[in-house]
């Protein structure tokens, strides 16, 4: 018989996940379907949206080389029956306070330092770059790792080194690039983008370096539609700035700049949303999410 949730120490609340204790070794890592936009938890959850989520993690942890924080596979008899398919028994490490920040093409956050200062967290990059284009060589920018309902923040490698040392820092660097070109790789093969993506690492009682979090999803990324891409435009994506662009947009209403919280997203966001995060995972996976464990599974 499964545990129930009530039998595990709930530790912490994210944005998006649930962190639960289940011994002096292992932890719960559950992913909600709630989604985030500009700092804010938004009113509205997106149907199967932790699902997807978790799905597309294990996906990429199997891909990709190196040690990961899994500490057993999705239907782990230690993963209570309540949060099955949305849930991971994975090993407790020691977090780094960085965000590791990978960027194959200029957009978001990045754009708007380029147009402010010609770099991009200190990286002086070519003149006239614009929307999407793409990086002679990926760029490693990371960022702060900010408390939950603030803003992280991008920094310089030298920060980051003021963070965790210089031997540290280059490892998050080199692992950084080298984790985000294979997945990007991978993805290309499906015709998506991953435009840019974000990791977390940890450090094992070994002192290894450790990929951690999620990794390649919706969420953490920007996909984009290869066919698509033109430099110099908005990209059509499949990920999570679906969101973020109806927040700014004007049939929402909202002031990103006011005090007040954004509004629920409309039902046809929702289902839009929900859409492109499930076809994300089955081009990138060539997997269907109907096979994915857990209920509704």
């Amino acid at each position: 018989m499964r545990p129930a949730l009530t039998d595990y120490r709930h530790l912490a609340s994210g944005k998006v996940r649930e962190l639960y204790r289940i011994d002096d070794d292992h932890l719960l890592f559950v992913a909600t379907d709630r989604i985030s936009a500009y700092d804010h938890v938004l009113d509205s959850d997106i149907p199967d949206k932790g699902r997807i989520l978790t799905a597309m993690s294990v996906f990429f942890f199997d891909l990709l080389d190196g040690p990961n924080h899994l500490a057993g596979p999705p239907d782990d008899e230690r993963i209570p029956d309540e949060v099955l398919g949305r849930a991971l028994v994975v090993h407790e490490l020691e977090m780094l306070p960085v965000e590791c920040v990978a960027r194959g093409y200029l957009t978001g956050s990045g754009l708007v330092d380029y147009r402010r200062t010609g770099a991009v967290c200190g990286i002086a990059l070519p003149e006239g770059l614009t929307e999407a284009s793409r990086f002679a060589e990926p760029l490693y920018t990371p960022a702060s790792k900010a408390e939950l309902g603030q803003h992280d923040e991008n920094i310089t490698f030298d920060d980051t080194v003021a963070r965790v040392g210089a031997e540290r820092a280059e490892q998050l660097r080199d692992h950084t690039l080298r984790t985000y070109a294979r997945g990007a790789e991978h993805a290309l093969t499906k015709g998506i983008i991953i435009a840019d993506t974000k990791f977390e690492f940890g450090v094992d009682r070994q002192g290894t370096l450790v990929l951690a979090d999620e990794v390649f999803t919706p969420d953490s990324s920007r996909y984009w539609r290869a066919d698509d891409h033109r430099e110099g435009e908005v990209q059509s994506s499949f990920d999570k700035q679906f969101v973020r662009n109806w927040l700014t947009g004007p049939e929402s209403g909202w002031d990103r700049a006011g005090d007040a919280p954004p509004p629920p997203l409309p039902p046809d966001v929702v289902a839009a949303t929900r859409a492109r995060y499930l076809e994300a995972y089955e081009r990138i996976s060539g997997l269907q999410f109907d096979a994915w464990i857990g209920p509704g599974a």
